[in-house]
């Protein structure tokens, strides 16, 4: 195989794994009844795998009383 291509492939796995870590943290947190869209922006401006560490470390969110 010719090195463009090898680096082409290197590189779109590269990109799937990099998504992979920003879409964690929004399943995790509806997982543990937390907003998705706010820690997929803790993810942004911070990191993924702080925002991941962060869900692990918080656990799940307490139920809201129903009235």
């Amino acid at each position: 195989m010719d090195a463009p291509v090898i680096q082409l492939i290197f590189m779109l796995i590269l990109l799937v794994v990099v998504i992979w870590l920003y879409i964690l943290p929004i399943t995790m947190a509806g997982r543990r009844n937390r907003s998705g869209l706010i820690w997929f922006l803790i993810g942004l401006v911070g990191s993924p795998l702080l925002a991941i560490l962060l869900l692990l470390a918080l656990g799940d969110a307490p139920e809201q009383p129903t009235t």
